[in-house]
């Protein structure tokens, strides 16, 4: 018998209803959701993965999973202070018919609204009213004030600490393939790599998931969370991210023509060891055949007058060589002369 607690992340199966009338607002059961009418195309159907505590589901629901037994069905009834709250008469306002008008919006009972405030925020209702050139839209949820009935299911208590990330993911980032992601994790420090899903996501989609994981991350107790790449770079203007790519391109294209001659020099420097002791036979006959030319051009050289030019130490290196090698080459002629004798 395996118990839900808090900070477990499990799988769950949920439909939940409005006891009052019996409509079902959200399930996640897909049969369930085209009967009641509430089907979406662009869904994501099957047990939910959520870590339990952390505000993935409504309060009372969230509150109530917590010692139920994986594997069991439940039904779990929550009231509206901790649903969707209770209902709250500063939140219906009174506006002008022209108002609306103004905007190019006939209002009418039960049409859903948007206005903006004065700060920027913009706040959804619904029109209870329209009469005497006064429109009454009310601001509470639709449920604020109902009292709800979940039905759920725990499927699963995900173990492995990689699945549990993946299923963070899936729960922020219902499109992206969580099994395709770079997933690494130690004891109090987690990277997660999304380069592999970076052109079947859009980046501000990724930035704002990273945000909501981030904090679920947290919550697993991993102190340390790295995402590649991270929110900063994935909100780059395109024209700083490909600058940024054409440096680096740069920096690789130059370092690989140094990388090519230090391979280069290493080759001929291997050549020229593993030469075959013929050839070396041959570069000394070579030399020796072209010794006695260097000699005759030498004492033409001493006859013509002497110029004041300074001679190369690789000059006197070559002559130091040449009359060495002479001398050696007459010491070899006089003890083939005295064999023949």
């Amino acid at each position: 018998m395996v118990k839900v607690e808090k900070g477990d992340v499990i799988k769950l199966r949920y439909t939940g209803k409005i006891k009052e009338t019996g409509e079902i607002f959200d399930t996640t059961d897909e049969e369930i959701a085209k009967q009641a009418g509430i089907y979406k195309e662009n869904g994501v159907y099957g047990p939910v993965p959520i870590a339990v505590g952390a505000g993935h589901v409504l309060q009372g629901l969230d509150e109530a999973l917590e010692g139920l037994e994986v594997g069991k069905k439940y039904e779990i009834e929550i009231p509206p202070e901790k649903g969707f709250g209770r209902r709250d008469r500063k939140l219906i306002k009174t506006f002008t018919l022209g108002q609306f008008r103004r905007q190019g919006i006939i209002p009418f009972p039960g049409m859903p609204v948007e206005i903006e405030t004065e700060s920027g925020r913009k706040l959804k209702g619904r029109v209870l009213t329209v009469s005497g050139g006064r429109v009454r839209v009310d601001f509470n949820h639709p449920y604020a004030g109902k009292h709800l009935i979940y039905e759920v299911e725990i499927v699963e208590k995900v173990e492995d600490p990689i699945e549990k990330v993946k299923g963070m993911i899936e729960l922020r980032l219902q499109r992206v393939d969580a099994n395709k992601v770079i997933i690494e994790v130690g004891e109090k420090d987690v990277v997660v790599d999304f380069t592999p899903v970076l052109d079947e996501v859009d980046r501000g989609t990724l930035a704002l998931g990273e945000i909501l994981l981030e904090s679920d991350l947290k919550f697993l107790g991993y102190e340390e969370i790295t995402f590649k790449p991270n929110v900063e770079e994935l909100l780059k203007p395109p024209e700083e991210a490909e600058a940024e790519e054409e440096v680096i391109e740069e920096k690789v294209e130059e370092a690989e023509p140094a990388e090519t001659t230090e391979a280069t020099e290493e080759t001929t420097e291997t050549t020229q060891e593993e030469k075959p002791a013929k050839e070396k036979a041959e570069d000394e006959e070579t030399k020796e055949t072209e010794e006695p030319k260097e000699e005759a051009e030498k004492a033409e050289e001493e006859e013509k007058p002497k110029k004041r030019t300074r001679k190369s130490t690789k000059g006197r290196k070559t002559r130091r060589t040449t009359t060495k090698k002479t001398t050696s080459k007459k010491k070899t002629k006089a003890a083939e002369e005295k064999g023949s004798e």
